[in-house]
């Protein structure tokens, strides 16, 4: 499903991006690698936190740039709305609670 999201415009890809989506106000969900640097992590949460965007934790860098048919990738936004609560679902189904 994330593929399909990325092509068609909806995702973000990567830690920079990610931020940037969540100060305009057009991020409703973000995917975080667990393998995610201290210093990128430092950066990004804080920020997720502050404007109360939901996020994940899952998988590492190369599963969710896999997941998008990108190379390694750090944090993955979701700018759809619909889109965002059906993975925040999902996430729900299989036990991953979002934060």
């Amino acid at each position: 499903m994330l593929g399909l999201a990325a092509r068609a415009g909806a995702v973000v890809p990567g830690t920079e991006r990610v931020r940037e989506a969540a100060r305009s106000g057009k991020l409703h969900f973000a995917l975080v690698a667990s393998d995610l640097s201290d210093n990128s992590r430092d950066k990004l949460l804080p920020l997720l936190n502050a404007r109360q965007i939901p996020y994940a934790i899952l998988g590492d860098r190369d599963a969710l740039g896999g997941a998008v048919g990108r190379a390694p990738l750090s944090a993955l936004g979701i700018t759809e709305k619909k889109l965002a609560a059906r993975v925040v679902e999902l996430l729900n189904e299989g036990g991953a609670k979002p934060n």
